[in-house]
Parts: structure tokens; sequence; C-alpha cells
């Protein structure tokens, strides 16, 4: 790890030298000039990781080098040192940007503190930009199809309004990306982005995971909780497999969505919240309103705006975009070169199918790059089922019968990408029997 720099500017010497000799004792590479030009010159040679910085210097003072110095580097931090400090200098040297600030005779005990401190803070916001350029770089709709263009204009649209979304498509297709952009291109870009999978919570729990609960308001809940809506006020709420919500609970959310008001479980106090809300879903919502499994008028009340995302195999074209991408990232994930992929390889993949579509591929790719040894992927191997398994040539009808059962069971819930409520309607069992089933056929879920 890089030695830490720091940058003294102060026109006494004897301060120049202590302050010097503390940092450098404490392992910091140190540089002191005596005056506001010098601290320029040295900034333009080379930008440190802190600054000390003498109010009162001859010629340039130290709020002009202040300013000077948040021109050149803006995050850089700069602790202000006088010994006439008052109050006025040390708003306006706190308006213009610097982080603290230090009156003489220095307690040496107080600059280590006040620097630790401001290298710390320092570090912090460089890993919250690096950490919000790598979400930016997620969260991107990849793609040059006609399709796609006309996605992202639809995107571009739909985010400077607060209408509400519903985003279409089967598992796979970046349902959760389309979400994310619609927040963060709106103006709510700034307040939370608060996620739920309906199908991912049990029926009796997704009430209090939406709206929290009082202490008391059933067995297990031993405080109060905030539901989603409440953590999403001002911001976003985007809900997942929307129509895995039960319809009990799709009525109570209708009357959310109409009055942005609401009681936690158990509560009485009404509770008023200002969110969008974003819905997706991989479901055939008109047919499911035809067989009254899920509500119509929570369909046209989530269904404001309608984006739909078409399957990979219906945008060949953008596949090749979608692998470099995707090397891309994995590259800087796993902090390697970026690897390559051979022509004949990359055609394998624009001619397969993608029943599992963005994900299978992002899957495929990430397991090449870490499954090849050189730095050009030559050859790709795609599985397009799993071979059945020869039940004829096993002894006894209820081992045979397991054994389909577990290959059956195991390939209805890859169909429906592990969702164990779809699978369960698809092949018509309760979900809790699925559960059984799955736990005693020994079926290892993701």
């Amino acid at each position: 790890m890089a030695t830490e720099s720091i940058l003294i500017i102060d026109d006494e010497e004897g301060i120049r030298d202590s302050l010097s000799g503390i940092l450098i004792d404490e392992g910091y590479e140190v540089k002191a000039v005596d005056s506001g030009e010098g601290g320029l010159e040295a900034l333009s040679r080379k930008v440190p990781d802190l600054v000390f910085l003498d109010v009162w210097l001859p010629g340039m003072d130290g709020l002009e080098t202040l300013e000077r110095i948040k021109d050149i580097s803006p995050d850089l931090p700069v602790i202000m040192i006088s010994g006439h400090g008052n109050i006025e200098t040390a708003v306006n040297a706190t308006r213009i940007g610097a982080y603290d600030f230090l009156e003489k005779p220095l307690s040496l005990d107080r600059v280590l503190l006040v620097a630790g401190r401001a290298l710390e803070r320092k570090t912090l916001e460089r890993e919250n930009r690096e950490l919000k350029e790598t979400l930016q770089k997620k969260w991107v709709l990849v793609g040059e199809s006609p399709v796609m263009r006309e996605i992202r204009s639809q995107i571009d649209m739909a985010a400077r309004s607060n209408s509400r979304v519903l985003i279409t498509g089967e598992s796979g297709t970046g349902k959760e990306i389309v979400a994310h952009l619609l927040h963060a291109l709106s103006a709510r870009a700034d307040k939370p982005f608060v996620e739920l999978n309906c199908a991912a919570i049990p029926h009796e729990l997704i009430e209090s995971e939406l709206f929290g609960h009082e202490k008391g308001s059933f067995t297990g809940a031993f405080d109060q909780k905030k539901g989603k809506f409440e953590l999403a006020d001002n911001g976003t709420l985007f809900l997942d497999e929307i129509a895995d919500m039960s319809f009990n609970t799709q009525a109570k959310l209708l009357r959310v969505l109409e009055g942005q008001s609401f009681q936690r479980v158990g509560g009485s106090k009404d509770i008023s919240v200002d969110v969008r809300v974003l819905a997706a879903t991989n479901r055939d919502m008109e047919k499911m309103i035809k067989e009254e499994k899920f509500r119509g008028d929570l369909f046209f009340r989530l269904n404001v705006i309608p984006i739909k995302l078409p399957p990979l195999k219906e945008r060949r074209e953008d596949i090749s975009l979608l692998v470099e991408h995707f090397l891309e990232l994995l590259a800087q994930e796993y902090g390697q070169p970026k690897k390559t992929l051979a022509a004949s390889a990359l055609q394998k993949l624009v001619s397969h199918d993608w029943p599992g579509n963005i994900r299978e591929l992002k899957n495929l790719v990430e397991r090449l790059v870490i499954m090849t040894a050189s730095d050009n992927i030559e050859s790709v191997g795609i599985s397009e089922s799993k071979a059945q398994s020869n039940y004829f040539i096993i002894d006894g009808l209820k081992q045979a019968r397991d054994t389909f059962e577990k290959d059956y069971i195991e390939a209805k819930l890859k169909q429906h990408d592990w969702n164990i409520s779809k699978t369960a309607e698809a092949i018509g069992v309760e979900r809790s029997n699925l559960h059984r089933k799955i736990k005693s056929l020994g079926i290892a879920t993701p």
C-alpha cells in the first residue's frame, strides 16, 4: 500500500519542522513549504492526500490559497491552522471547504487525531465513488439492437415521471436492471431504492415485509419493524415477481397505491409515504386476471407505463456486446487481465437459443473465465439438457419412482428459475408439499 502524503504550508519554520517530524514519525510522506504560492506549485507536481494550511501567510493568504487548492482538487482535505483564529475566519474556511480548523500552539495529539480522521474520510469517499462506479457498470442495459434502443428510449421518458411502471419479460432478461435504471435516472436518484421479491417471502409474512409490524402483533414479533414502504419513503419501491403476491395482499397493496398511506400489522396509526412503485413479472398477467389469480384493478394501477423485455434469442446481434461486457466486469472483479473469446466460440454462443436468457449467458461466461487457464477462450461447451436417468435399470419401484421425481422436480425448478411458487403451480402441487419433496429427495437449490 502506498504511503499517504501530506503537504504543510506555513511560513513559520518551527511549525514546519515540528509538524514534519511528528508526521514522518507516524509513517507519512511529508513535504513542507513556506508560502501559498509554493504550496500551489507543489500541488501542480503532485497532489497529496492531505494539506495543513496556515491562515496567515505572506503574499497569498491562507483563505485565497484554500480556494485555489479546491479549484485544483475539490476532494482534497485541508486542515487550517492559525495563531490568531476567530469565529469569522473559521466559518469562512469551512464555507470554502476546509475539513477542520486548528489553533496554535498546536497539540500534536490533536494534529494526529484530526489528520487520521481526514485521511480516513478521504478513503471512505474514494471507496464510495468506486462502489457507485461499479454499480453503475452493473446496472447497464447492454445492446444496440433496434428493440433495445427503443427500450432505452422508453426508460429515459418513464424515468422523468413518478408514474408506476410494470416491467415484463422472461426470467433472466434484465427486469431488475430496468428497475434500477428507472430509479437512477429519476429525480429520486439520491433517495432509497428498496427491493422486495414477492416470490421469496412466505404469504403469511409478506404484509409485514411491505407495511411493517408493531411489537407483539404476532408470534415472533419481538420488536417494532418498518416495512419496505416506510424504508422507501421519497424513493422507489421495486416489487419483483408481483404475480406471486396473494390475493388478500393484492387488495391491501391496491389501497396503499390509491392513498399512499397504510397501517403497520397490529397498528392503528396511519402512516403516509411518498413512494414510486415499480413492479416486474415473467407471468402472463392478462391470463392470470381471466383465471382470477390476479386482481384486474391492481394490474391497471401498476401497468401505467408497460415495458416489455424481449428474450435473448430475439436479439442475437446483442450477444457479442453482452459477452464483451461480462468479460470486462469479470476481469475487474477477479483482478486479472480481460480475456478474449475466439470467433468460433462466439459464433456458437450467438447460435444458441438461451432459454435462461442473459442470466444464463452471464453464468456461462463466468464459468469460462474461471475454468480457462489461457487469456483466449478457444471453445465453449453449452449443455443443452441433462441426460435422463435410465429408470429401467433401477431395481425396485420406489427407488425408480424417487429417481424420476427428483429429476422431474429439479428440471421444473430450473425451468421456472428455482421459483417455488411458480413450480408448484406448474406441476399442480401445494407449495408446502413441494418444499417437503425438495427436502426429502435431497434436491440442492441455489
